[in-house]
C-alpha cells in the first residue's frame, strides 16, 4: 500500500509539471510580448461640429519567442506577462486621463447646433 500511495504522488506531480508547462505555453502563446501603448486620434463630433481629439489603447507586439529553453522560456514569460501587466496599467491611466482632459477641453470650444 505505501509503494501504491507513493507512485500516485509522483504520477500526481509529474501531472502538475506538465499542466503548470501547459499554462506557461498558451501563456506565451497569447502574450507574445504585447505592450499597451497610449495613442491620440482624431474624431469628429456632429453635436458640436467640431473635430475632437481622444486618447485610445493600441496593443503591440514587441517580439515573439522563437529560441527558448527551460529556465530561459520561464524567465521570458515573467518578464512578458510583467511588461504587459505594466503597460496596460500606465497606459490605460494615461487614457483615461487624457480623455478626461479632451472632454472638458471640448466642452469649453462646443458649439452645439440649435
Amino acid at each position: 500500500m505505501l509503494v501504491h500511495a507513493a507512485a500516485s504522488a509522483r504520477h500526481r506531480a509529474a501531472c502538475r509539471r506538465v499542466a503548470g508547462r501547459a499554462v506557461a505555453l498558451a501563456t506565451l502563446l497569447l502574450l507574445q510580448a504585447c505592450v499597451f501603448v497610449p495613442r491620440t486620434v482624431q474624431v469628429y463630433d456632429d453635436g458640436c461640429q467640431m473635430v475632437t481629439r481622444e486618447a485610445v489603447l493600441e496593443v503591440q507586439t514587441i517580439g515573439i519567442f522563437q529560441q527558448c529553453h527551460n529556465d530561459g522560456c520561464r524567465a521570458a514569460l515573467v518578464a512578458a506577462g510583467v511588461v504587459s501587466a505594466v503597460t496596460a496599467v500606465v497606459s490605460g491611466s494615461l487614457v483615461v486621463v487624457g480623455n478626461v482632459v479632451y472632454w472638458i477641453e471640448k466642452q469649453g470650444q462646443c458649439r452645439r447646433g440649435d
